[in-house]
């Protein structure tokens, strides 16, 4: 009797546990019972009871649920070959028809992958590699760089439009599924390796092209003030030339009329006069191998005499 009594009660537990379930406030829950959908979905959060053993809870997430697609290499419409990684938000709209279309979570991650992946493919065909990549047509700063040489193409799309291109075309897709997708962003976008290389090897080109307009530009504006250096050089020197000639010229005359002034004085200073020119000359050009053949009355020889 006591084992009868034990065995009631664990059923009784086993069959209330069964039969009790909580919602919690993230979740909504459909019940099935022997695998088909019974009753509408619950979405309040709360205590709720089923028939024990026959029926099942099914739970699904309310929140924003997170799609994360794989980097596919994509042609472009102008036959560029690049890497195109990409993610996307969704969530869960309709449970019912979510259980009913995909099951679970796995199913969804699974039909989004062949919905998103194919509306980004098909936008990719439909567009030039440059506007995949810029947004707008700003214009570079080009504060050292003619504007000629940094004008960019013009674009009618931009990122941003095909960006919302492929979520226009991918939401129609899912509202059958009792999904909806919220948002589909570029997590990156690049080239493939060849193509890479290539890009790499232009730009270096273009900034050494760039580096020897700057280096022949310098090197001009270098000759120009070397040459104006010169320039001015050769006319102070000029005119410093010029000014000393004139102090020369100033100073001999000075010097010539003092030296007139001294001979017309009288005949002791005259005298005297010729005495010291003569012994400069005869410093200046006679020295312990000179030879000299001079006449007696000549006036070279007359102070020696």
């Amino acid at each position: 009797m006591k084992n009868l009594s034990i065995l009631v009660v664990i059923l009784f537990l086993l069959t209330l546990r069964g039969s009790v379930y909580v919602v919690q406030e993230p979740e909504q829950v459909i019940i099935t019972q022997f695998g088909k959908p019974v009753g509408e979905p619950i979405a309040r959060p709360g205590l709720r009871f089923k028939l024990p053993f026959v029926q099942k809870v099914n739970r699904f997430d309310k929140r924003f649920l997170e799609w994360d697609g794989s980097a596919n290499e994509l042609p472009t419409k102008d036959k560029r070959f690049i890497w195109v990684d990409t993610y996307a938000r969704w969530r869960i709209t309709d449970p019912l028809l979510f259980f009913q279309r995909l099951r679970d979570e796995r199913g969804a991650q699974t039909r989004l992958d062949d919905i998103l992946d194919g509306e980004t493919r098909n936008a990719i065909a439909n567009h030039n590699l440059v506007e995949l990549i810029r947004t707008s047509n700003r214009q570079p700063e080009t504060a050292e760089i003619d504007q000629d040489e940094t004008a960019l193409e013009d674009i009618s799309y931009g990122r941003e439009k095909i960006r919302l291109e492929i979520l226009a075309a991918a939401q129609p897709r899912t509202s059958d599924l009792g999904i909806e997708i919220l948002d589909i962003r570029f997590k990156r976008i690049n080239y493939v390796e060849d193509v890479r290389r290539k890009v790499y090897e232009r730009m270096i080109a273009e900034r050494r092209r760039i580096a020897d307009r700057f280096r022949s530009e310098g090197e001009g504006e270098a000759s120009r003030i070397r040459g104006e250096k010169q320039r001015d050089l050769e006319e102070i020197q000029s005119l410093a030339y010029k000014e000393a000639r004139e102090i020369i010229g100033e100073t001999d005359a000075k010097a010539t009329a003092i030296y007139a002034e001294a001979y017309n004085r009288s005949a002791e200073s005259r005298s005297f006069y010729e005495f010291l020119k003569t012994m400069e000359v005869y410093k200046k050009t006679l020295d312990a191998s000179t030879q000299l053949i001079l006449s007696t009355d000549g006036d070279f020889y007359k102070f020696v005499k």
